[in-house]
């Protein structure tokens, strides 16, 4: 863990798939320590990450961890959820994710035992958050406020930042890419649309779903110029008739050196904004 302002601890996972190898460790996790408890903003992608995580926590605080918060509804952020179930932990997430996490969830769980391995995985328990936001909501960490913000469809259908006022740190979670591409599970005009209401927020620094922690909103300005270009190439190719095959071959391909993983991702990026956008 590294503390990035007072009280603010923050691992940053690899730019990678999930793997055995890597036990689920590519998303960007931490906490916020107030003067009366912990909020814990997503877990990682396996219990074992939740584990260390938690030791990480009790070598710096031993007060209560209050609030794990989700930022949504993939593996890589809460399939260590597991390892904080315990009496007094209240966890937290936008108003869909309890129903992303009941359609979606057994998926996952089968798909990455298969990626991962059922020693890693077979251990995993969804969890789903009892402290429901829609819109936003303000938690006191005693002496310490942070705010949620639930965001409509962009990145996925149940988007959640966390911004701690105090410090000024914005935790986008992966409504905010750096260096990783962009991966879209939900609405790509949904998530050009709130881009500006999310650098319109007073951060100092935001803490991205992967890549670097760095300052706001500078670090919006790639993945703005990306998710501009996936568009405008979509929309010429729907005008022209193109087929929703050639959108995944060459939609955005002039950003194909600017990103990591660009060839794991942007092809299904592609597709599904074909897909939504060929109704417009």
């Amino acid at each position: 863990m590294r503390e990035i302002a007072p009280g603010v601890f923050v691992h940053r996972g690899q730019i990678a798939l999930m793997t055995k190898e890597n036990e689920g460790d590519i998303a960007n996790i931490g906490f916020i320590v107030g003067d009366d408890a912990v909020a814990v903003i997503d877990t990682g992608g396996s219990v074992r990450e939740g584990r260390q995580l938690l030791a990480a926590i009790r070598a710096r605080t031993d007060k209560p961890i209050r609030y794990v918060i989700n930022t949504h509804a993939h593996p890589d952020h809460l399939f260590g959820n597991a390892a904080f179930d315990r009496a007094g932990t209240i966890f937290v997430g936008a108003r869909n994710l309890p129903r992303a996490l009941a359609t979606r969830g057994p998926h996952y769980i089968e798909a990455f035992r298969q990626i991962m391995g059922a020693e890693l995985i077979d251990e995993v328990r969804l969890v789903p958050p009892s402290l429901l936001v829609d819109g936003g909501l303000t938690l006191d960490l005693g002496g310490r406020s942070i705010a949620l913000q639930a965001w409509p469809a962009a990145h996925s259908d149940c988007d959640l930042t966390v911004y701690d006022e105090q410090s000024r740190t914005l935790f986008a979670g992966d409504l905010v890419f750096v260096s990783h591409i962009p991966v879209m599970d939900g609405s790509l005009s949904g998530w050009r649309g709130l881009l500006d209401k999310l650098a319109a927020m007073p951060a100092q620094r935001v803490v991205p779903g992967h890549g670097l922690v760095g300052d706001w909103p500078a670090m919006l300005t790639d993945q703005r110029r990306y998710l501009d270009t996936l568009a405008t190439d979509i929309r010429q190719l729907i005008a022209r008739g193109r087929p929703i095959t050639e959108a995944a071959s060459s939609a955005a391909a002039s950003e194909r050196s600017k990103w990591q993983l660009f060839d794991d991702y942007n092809a299904r990026n592609a597709t599904a904004a074909f897909s939504e956008m060929e109704w417009e």
